[in-house]
């Protein structure tokens, strides 16, 4: 079943990072041994991995007659936290292009002005086609997914706590219904802040 290889889940490798080596290699969703309140890349991929799960579940896509046409939108970040809040979105995209096995498409509205250009060039007859170099193809789209992460924090002599709130929804293009919405949220507690470069 599709959504059961998104389910797979990977067990602590253990490692510590010995004495004089400078480098340790783990899995990205394995917690290390460098860490603090925020937002981590175990994080990441245990959030991404329910929201991929959750979209398949979705009445709307999982019995669609279609193909569902899914455009991103910016995730807003209302953490204090300066990181790089769409890749939320990439993954989740990219697990559900190589695990659904065609349950969900998503349009490249980042690459509009290539593909424009690319049209025009057709047109021209400066390169070839496949087809109608005249017709207009591109494909308009039924949902847009976005995504918000809010955060609290709280700071005392005794250390620094980081509640973070990641929810998502799949927005009726149409109607503007949000026709699916789901969230994760992580607690962490400990005497060092995050820093992100």
């Amino acid at each position: 079943m599709m959504v059961a290889g998104l389910a797979a889940g990977c067990a602590s490798s253990g490692v510590k990072n010995p004495s004089g080596v400078p480098v340790t290699e783990m899995r990205p969703d394995e917690r290390g041994f460098v860490a603090g309140t925020g937002v981590e890349s175990q994080d990441l991929v245990a959030v991404t991995d329910k929201m991929a799960r959750s979209i398949l579940a979705t009445p709307q896509i999982a019995g669609a007659q279609g193909t569902p046409r899914i455009v991103l939108e910016p995730v807003v970040n209302d953490t204090r936290f300066p990181i790089n809040k769409d890749i939320f979105l990439t993954r989740i995209r990219a697990l559900l292009n190589s695990k659904s096995q065609g349950k969900v498409l998503f349009l490249a509205r980042d690459q509009m002005k290539t593909l424009e250009n690319e049209r025009q060039l057709k047109q021209a007859g400066q390169v070839t086609s496949s087809s109608d170099p005249n017709r207009v193809e591109f494909r308009g789209a039924d949902y847009f997914l976005t995504g918000k992460l809010q955060s609290m924090t709280t700071r005392t002599s005794a250390g620094t706590s980081d509640y973070v709130l990641y929810s998502f929804q799949l927005i009726d293009a149409r109607t503007s219904d949000i026709i699916w919405e789901d969230f994760a949220e992580i607690k962490k507690q400990g005497l060092e802040d995050a820093a992100y470069r």
